[in-house]
């Protein structure tokens, strides 16, 4: 059977910078030549970044897309590259579409090419377009038609991107139809918990339904609150695992493969869903036959609590970088969220790069004060103390409030001094709220709210114990000095805005809280079965009144890494003002 050096790109890029994602696809399709690469191959709209969002309905940029796309043909025959077939993807139009109504202006395409000789020899579009979770792709593209097969050194290799493998039907039964050798899967899958699990059966079942072996390249890095986590899979016909890619990391995956030569009859025409073959005939010839060398290997996984870490630490790297921030600011409290918060920052950006404030009130404790500063000194974090008291007494004085309003006053007054620090100073403040707190309400508008990017906005609470457990715990196999105190861990959580107060006070348990929030908003069950899977009526009533009540809040709240299948933001979108309210059975 011919041979086959397939080099599988898994990168980072960035959203609309189209000369530097440019010159990332240069650079890494010059690092795939150099180890023998015939076929070049780069993730799901690398060179728009992904997702462009509302940027696929500016005509501007659909065309600087397509210019950029032609000149980096040019760029890559230029450097010497000309006889080396890339994909990559990128934003297109349709030339054929005619406008009309539930299309997209301009009918943009999630597209892909394949570069060879100078110049684009074959574009093709996304044939099963995503319209749940965090995408919303009815919206921004016209589907594609085709089934593209290229021909290369002798091998039919059939393309598709991303959610052509995710859906049934499409692109996989028409690879097969096709007669394909190899199946060639270019995507941008966001992270979630427990998705590369989910990842490897997809593959594993596509393979075997197309019957051909099937490469599925994703990419890395993070874009807004959504995270890349790599994890680029090789399966042979049976879904045997030949390679994988390590999770949050670049990588120049490369494999030496043996397929079947592509047949002299080759099927054309409309096949599987109205598809149509689109044959492009690169070079007929078979590779001399060589020793394979690259296995591509199989990277160790994470395991769950360090995947999860890990995806927190890319995003916010992602956030502050890609969007030219140099430094973070944190209110260090003591507490347990802004310890993880700390420690998750410290690890993205350099501690040299995290500045940390201690603001205490005349309800603050000592222990709380010395866990801020002993974090301070674990991590090697910027540290200072300002205390909020002479701000806090002139307030009372003037309004002379009282409650609610006076916990929440000292709140506003971290929040104000947060942002003073970052107007002066230039750092960027973190909002350390968890899920739990958000899905309830239990956070202060322009409080412990500000902030410009909040890294455990989708943990809820009982994970953020788990991964200041995890992380401190790889501190010390590492050799290092775990960066939480224990006494942040192991103290009952508590907001320290009145005396004596914990969390529990106003909130059920977390490992009960969360159990709930976990049915009700990541799974969308209503109060019926929430009751039935054994919660307390009163209980449940309380909380999804508070979950409802909470929503003008989260629209309130910053941006977050997204780690779960439904996050607040894109994933959970409910209207602020409703006359709805789950009906809680009666208890029996």
């Amino acid at each position: 059977m011919p041979q086959l050096r397939l080099a599988l790109n898994q990168i980072d890029t960035r959203v609309g910078d189209l000369t530097g994602n440019a010159e990332t696809i240069v650079r890494w399709t010059r690092r795939s030549a150099e180890q023998g690469a015939h076929l070049v191959a780069f993730p799901e709209m690398a060179l728009t970044g992904y997702p462009v969002e509302d940027l696929a309905l500016r005509s501007s940029f659909v065309e600087a897309a397509r210019a950029a796309l032609r000149s980096l043909a040019a760029r890559l025959a230029d450097e010497g590259f000309g006889e080396l077939p890339v994909v990559v993807g990128y934003l297109d139009r349709s030339e054929t579409a005619q406008p009309k109504y539930g299309q997209p202006a301009g009918a943009p395409r999630n597209a892909a090419a394949v570069l060879y000789g100078g110049e684009v020899v074959l574009s093709f579009a996304k044939h099963h377009l995503p319209n749940y979770g965090v995408f919303d792709e009815f919206r921004y593209f016209v589907p594609g038609d085709t089934m593209p097969v290229v021909r290369v050194r002798g091998v039919d290799v059939a393309l598709a991107i991303c959610e052509d493998l995710w859906q049934d039907g499409g692109r996989v039964p028409a690879a097969r139809s096709a007669r394909a050798g190899l199946l060639l899967s270019v995507n941008a899958s966001p992270y979630e918990r427990d998705k590369d699990d989910t990842r490897l059966e997809l593959v594993r079942k596509r393979a075997q339904e197309a019957g051909v072996t099937t490469a599925y390249l994703a990419m890395t890095g993070g874009q807004d609150d959504l995270v890349f986590d790599g994890d680029s899979i090789v399966v042979d016909p049976r879904g045997d695992v030949l390679a994988r890619a390590p999770q949050f990391a670049e990588e120049c995956l490369v494999v030496d493969l043996e397929l079947p030569a592509a047949a002299e009859d080759a099927p054309t025409g409309v096949v599987d869903d109205g598809l149509r073959i689109e044959r492009v005939v690169i070079s007929e010839e078979p590779v001399p036959a060589y020793e394979p060398e690259r296995t591509g290997g199989y990277a160790q996984r994470l395991d769950d609590d360090e995947e999860v870490y890990s995806a927190l630490v890319v995003g916010l790297r992602a956030y502050v970088e890609k969007n030219g921030f140099r430094s973070v600011l944190i209110g260090l409290s003591g507490g347990i969220d802004s310890s993880l918060v700390a420690a998750i920052a410290c690890d993205a950006v350099g501690p040299e790069n995290v500045y940390g404030v201690s603001m205490p009130s005349k309800y603050s404790s000592e222990h709380s004060k010395d866990d801020a500063a002993e974090l301070a000194r674990r991590t090697g974090l910027n540290f200072r103390t300002v205390s909020i008291e002479p701000m806090f007494d002139a307030y009372m004085g003037a309004l002379e409030l009282t409650g609610l309003a006076e916990e929440n006053l000292q709140s506003r007054l971290r929040g104000v001094l947060l942002m003073a620090i970052s107007n002066q100073e230039g750092h960027i403040v973190l909002a350390p709220g968890n899920k739990s707190e958000l899905a309830v309400g239990y956070s202060t508008l322009y409080g412990d709210s500000v902030g410009a990017y909040g890294p455990i906005k989708d943990v809820y609470k009982t994970l953020v114990f788990r991964l200041a457990e995890w992380r401190n715990r790889a501190a010390v196999e590492r050799g290092e000095t775990p960066p939480i105190p224990e006494n942040s861990i192991s103290k009952p959580p508590s907001a320290e805005l009145r005396p004596g107060q914990v969390d529990t006070d106003s909130l059920p348990d977390y490992p009960v809280l969360d159990a709930i929030l976990e049915l009700y908003v990541d799974k969308d069950k209503g109060a019926d079965e929430i009751v039935a899977a054994g919660f307390e009526p009163e209980l449940v009533a309380k909380t999804l009144r508070m979950v409802d009540r909470a929503e003008y809040k989260r629209r309130q709240y910053p941006p977050g890494t997204k780690i779960s299948p439904k996050g607040f933001g894109k994933d959970r979108r409910l209207p602020i003002t409703s006359g709805w309210s789950e009906r809680v059975p009666p208890a029996v």
